[in-house]
């Protein structure tokens, strides 16, 4: 799998060409990858830069990091400055490792280096997944199961998984060119009822360019229109923090009521980062129908045909977004076992299967 993996990120995901430098960010977990990938870049007549971290530094960083919480290395900067691209590979031993962390002391860093995940986003970028032991057990499933799942998910399983991604990219163009005309858009689900104001704002066709899996389009609302409220049905681990059964009611567009079944003080602490914390920076419509199966893991969850998922804080200014986070958190709805999307009255989407175009 491995071989194909790089493959697929080197020449398909990042488009990687002679000269350019690429940062791949790894821990040790990825290595098989990792040695995959530095001759699939290196075939591309690219460099690659490798960035390899032990499984638990993330967690000592934290601990022991004292003023570098918030500052960057000038060093790192000029990294990423000089580099034509990165590739993060989330290659987590455990994927808790952080979980005793203090939310607050995460926050603070995230705002803090804010200033270099927007370097990172102004290059071509690509953020992926290498299947761990821990992340098979985070999602339930053992580690052949999961690397199953990741292959369906990567259509690596497929004779030319390049040829397939192209597929669904233009499916995804398909529902662009239906949701570009749209004003509002409305998800209905038990404990659901939200409308979200689109109109004018950029679809963007997320087909394996910048998250590898992909399959979604998405946007970013109009910041002060959301109204109502949402329960979120999929867990997720971020930051090492499990956080589940997310409830959130909006009034113009900001968060007044929320709470959650799991990791309550984790949600509250992040709410009140900063200013745009409270507000929608994304919604996002998942159309990758290779994922049959949550896993608690964002970067897969939110990509699932037939789920939503709406992102609170930072906007993609791709989309036309104005909302400024030093958070963006993906929290995800799964449709598919009754809920609908409506696009200015009619519907899009009914339990989990797209209307025709």
């Amino acid at each position: 799998m491995e071989t194909r993996f790089a493959a697929l990120l080197g020449q398909y995901c990042l488009d990687l060409k002679p000269g350019q430098t690429v940062i791949i960010e790894a821990q040790t977990p990825a290595l098989p990858l990792v040695e995959a990938l530095v001759p699939a870049v290196l075939g591309c007549g690219a460099y690659p830069l490798v960035l390899l971290e032990y499984p638990s530094q993330a967690r000592d960083f934290y601990q022991f990091g004292g003023e570098w919480l918030g500052r960057i290395p000038a060093a790192r900067m000029a990294l990423t400055e000089n580099a034509e691209a990165s590739l993060r590979i989330q290659s987590a031993e455990n994927p808790l490792e952080t979980a005793s962390t203090d939310p607050t002391t995460l926050a603070a860093h995230q705002k803090a280096w804010r200033p270099l995940s927007q370097l990172r986003l102004k290059k071509r970028w690509c953020l992926t997944l290498y299947p761990t032991p821990g992340y098979a057990q985070q999602a339930g499933m053992s580690t052949a199961q999961f690397r199953s799942l990741v292959e369906h998910a990567l259509y690596l399983d497929q004779p030319d998984p390049v040829a397939a991604w192209h597929e669904l990219s233009a499916f995804q163009a398909a529902l662009i060119e239906r949701l570009t005309k749209v004003k509002e858009i409305r998800l209905e689900a038990p404990g659901t009822d939200l409308r979200l104001r689109v109109e004018g704002r950029t679809w963007i066709n997320s087909d394996g360019k910048r998250n590898m899996p992909s399959g979604e389009v998405f946007t970013g609302p109009h910041e002060d229109t959301a109204e109502g409220e949402i329960s979120f049905n999929l867990p997720s681990v971020v930051s090492g923090q499990r956080v589940e059964g997310v409830y959130l009611r909006f009034r113009q567009g900001k968060v007044l009521e929320a709470r959650a079944e799991r990791g309550d003080g984790y949600l509250q602490r992040m709410l009140d980062t900063d200013s745009g914390a409270r507000f929608l920076g994304e919604l996002g419509i998942g159309t990758n129908y290779g994922i049959t199966r949550p896993s608690g893991i964002i970067l897969y969850d939110e990509k699932i045909g037939g789920s939503v998922h709406l992102a609170l804080g930072q906007s993609y200014p791709e989309t036309g977004g104005t909302n400024p986070s030093a958070i963006h958190w993906d929290l995800v709805l799964d449709l598919r076992q009754g809920g609908r999307i409506w696009a200015d009255g009619e519907v899009l989407q009914q339990d989990g299967k797209f209307r025709s175009l």
